[in-house]
């Protein structure tokens, strides 16, 4: 099955590392971890806690979605099963086993910048939308994903200009436990051109699969910092077509991900 779109690929690959009953909390606007969540949902994860935007939602059963563009619309709620509402402080942050970060800087050790980029004279030559909650799910979420739909030196860079959401800081062994943060910190960062782990001994991004058509090269030139890869790398494994099936006509009837 080679007829889909790298949107849909990430979707695929980020789903089957979640597992059933955890919870797994999306912020707005983000559309691939959203599908990523519900396919995983409804294909091995009944048990799933699924946070969007102020909800908390269980859609277990439910035959479609509608649209997977913004999380923080009452959308969902007209299809659950049940629905909660809880304002952001009583969602229960300490209590996420999954959450999603993107950023408009990303740096070799998965700290991100959602803040902008200062200009050096005290303001900005761009401004982010702010952290939002990143700073402190990225403390306390037990694990947590970078998902970037743009793979640029301009966001990939060796150091962030400011960090909005801690990975491993200067990489030093023990620093988050140092700083007693409970959450372990970014497990992958998956681009559109890649996925990324972090080196158990350094914390430094290193390469974990290539997406299909995509060579090291390509990774390399578009990357602002250097990383190791294996001799052999694998290939990111290609969505199936059950995965499809779902994720079109459950999850994303709109097409968002085939745009």
């Amino acid at each position: 099955m080679t007829d889909y779109t790298v949107r849909e690929l990430m979707a695929c690959w980020l789903s089957r590392d979640l597992m059933d009953g955890e919870y797994a909390g999306v912020g707005a606007n983000f559309p691939v971890p959203r599908a990523a969540v519900l396919l995983a949902h409804f294909l091995h994860g009944p048990n799933m806690k699924i946070g969007m935007g102020t909800f908390k939602v269980n859609l277990n059963g439910v035959e479609q979605v509608s649209t997977i563009n913004f999380v923080t619309e009452f959308t969902p709620v007209r299809w659950a099963e049940s629905a909660a509402y809880f304002p952001l402080d009583l969602l229960g942050f300490h209590k996420m086993d999954v959450f999603f970060i993107s950023g408009i800087q990303i740096d070799a050790f998965g700290n991100t910048n959602l803040i902008g980029i200062p200009d050096g004279k005290g303001g900005y030559k761009f401004r982010g939308p702010g952290s939002i909650g990143t700073t402190t799910l990225s403390a306390v979420a037990k694990r947590y994903y970078i998902v970037t739909e743009n793979h640029s030196p301009r966001i990939f860079v060796e150091k962030c200009d400011i960090v909005s959401a801690m990975g491993y800081g200067d990489g030093t062994p023990g620093l988050r436990d140092k700083l007693k943060l409970p959450g372990k910190g970014p497990k992958y960062c998956i681009t559109p051109l890649c996925v990324f782990e972090f080196s158990q001994d350094t914390h430094r991004m290193q390469l974990h699969s290539l997406h299909p058509g995509v060579t090291l090269d390509q990774v390399e030139k578009n990357t602002g910092f250097e990383f190791e890869s294996p001799a052999n790398i694998p290939e990111t494994q290609a969505p199936s077509e059950q995965e499809l099936d779902v994720l079109r006509n459950r999850v994303d009837p709109v097409g968002l991900l085939r745009e």
